[in-house]
């Protein structure tokens, strides 16, 4: 291409909005200023909005990564025992972080693409009672899975156990209800459906899970939430937050809000649904068994190579999506359908898809992925949905 454009629909980072790229080039302030206090205030008011929460939400400079260690950390002592849903890369590290903080973790796998089902997390809680906590994910972004984190929620929350979920590249696009679910911790991404750069992430507090990290000291200092929420008594952050980041995400959140969040999860569900019959009229197999709202992941057809696919998709269109991790890696296309990402984007991208099949030698009918997907936007505007 002579003039290249970028079109980015990786399950994050995200495509972000004009308004929050413009916050961030303005002049940089103190964040010990009142000016940047009404910032984080109205920051925080904005995360509680969109994760549906009236706990704690503490802001922090980091990667998700970085939340999930705080979580892990702050729920469970060293020599505590945890249960870790693993199914899939993401889920995988919050057995990983636990078992480096010398935390006893109880690992109830699946194979990747398979969910959780409530009744499963029941039968784990009854073999260990003393469990400090149980870690899941709402969307495992490795495989496009979406648990039943509401009714997983209800087991959990019939225990001692803090119910902690992975709501990194989910929440945004997918509902999530966190006082209604019972989720004690609950861990976000700012640069996946909050449509901001890379560098923030947020956890949410419950009153159970404070009771719990106060009993006893959390091996961190950064990480150490009780910290956190010390400072965010006076309006403050414990140590210098990314303060062009928190200017972009007030930018994000403003547009979320004007929205509406849960027009923002009817949105999701319909670009899901299009994006899925558009690639299955292609011959894509979904890789999740209960598939996410926020993305979808696939195998391509038989004989495609991933990999190529991909590489081509990118330098004849501009298109970057993301290939596999682990097992699947350079086995499976994924898709993001969340933040910025719209109808015309969809069948753009359904269209190139269709080209970059028929240039790898695949017999396809020009038009039929997008001609599904139009189908399924189509019925949702003569219904009133859109």
């Amino acid at each position: 291409m002579p003039f290249p454009k970028r079109r980015l629909m990786t399950p994050g980072p995200t495509q972000t909005p004009q308004s929050a790229r413009l916050a961030m080039a303005r002049e940089l302030i103190n964040h010990r200023t009142d000016e940047f206090r009404a910032l984080i205030a109205e920051a925080i008011e904005g995360l509680k909005y969109v994760f549906r929460t009236a706990n704690d939400v503490m802001i922090l400079s980091s990667s998700g990564s970085g939340a999930m260690e705080a979580a892990v950390v702050n729920a469970a002592p060293r020599g505590g025992k945890v249960v870790v849903l693993e199914s899939g890369k993401f889920a995988e590290r919050w057995r990983r972080i636990a078992e480096a903080f010398g935390i006893e973790v109880v690992r109830c796998e699946l194979p990747w693409g398979q969910a959780f089902a409530p009744e499963q997390v029941a039968e784990l809680l009854k073999r260990h009672p003393d469990a400090a906590a149980v870690f899941a994910t709402l969307m495992e972004t490795s495989t496009g899975v979406g648990h039943d984190i509401a009714g997983i929620g209800r087991v959990v929350g019939q225990t001692p156990a803090l119910f902690v979920v992975d709501g990194i590249s989910g929440v945004g696009v997918m509902e999530c209800r966190t006082d209604e679910w019972g989720i004690d911790i609950l861990v976000v991404g700012a640069q996946k459906a909050l449509m901001t750069p890379p560098g923030l992430a947020f956890a949410a507090i419950s009153a159970k899970a404070w009771r719990q990290i106060e009993s006893f000291r959390p091996p961190a200092f950064y990480f150490d939430l009780s910290a956190y929420r010390k400072a965010a008594a006076l309006g403050d952050t414990p140590y210098t937050p990314a303060i062009p980041l928190v200017l972009a995400l007030v930018e994000s959140l403003r547009l979320i809000r004007q929205a509406g969040i849960e027009n923002i999860w009817a949105r999701g569900r319909l670009l899901a649904e299009a994006v899925r019959s558009g690639v299955a009229a292609l011959g894509f197999r979904l890789v999740a068994e209960r598939p996410a709202e926020g993305m979808t992941a696939a195998h391509p057809p038989a004989g495609v190579d991933a990999k190529l696919f991909l590489r081509r998709l990118e330098a004849r269109f501009g298109v970057k999506l993301a290939g596999g991790q682990g097992p699947l890696k350079d086995r499976i296309v994924r898709i993001a359908h969340f933040g910025q990402i719209d109808e015309f984007d969809i069948l753009g991208l359904l269209a190139a898809m269709e080209l970059v099949l028929v240039e790898l030698g695949q017999k396809v009918k020009l038009g039929s992925a997008v001609a599904e997907a139009q189908r399924v936007l189509s019925a949702s505007a003569a219904r009133g949905d859109g």
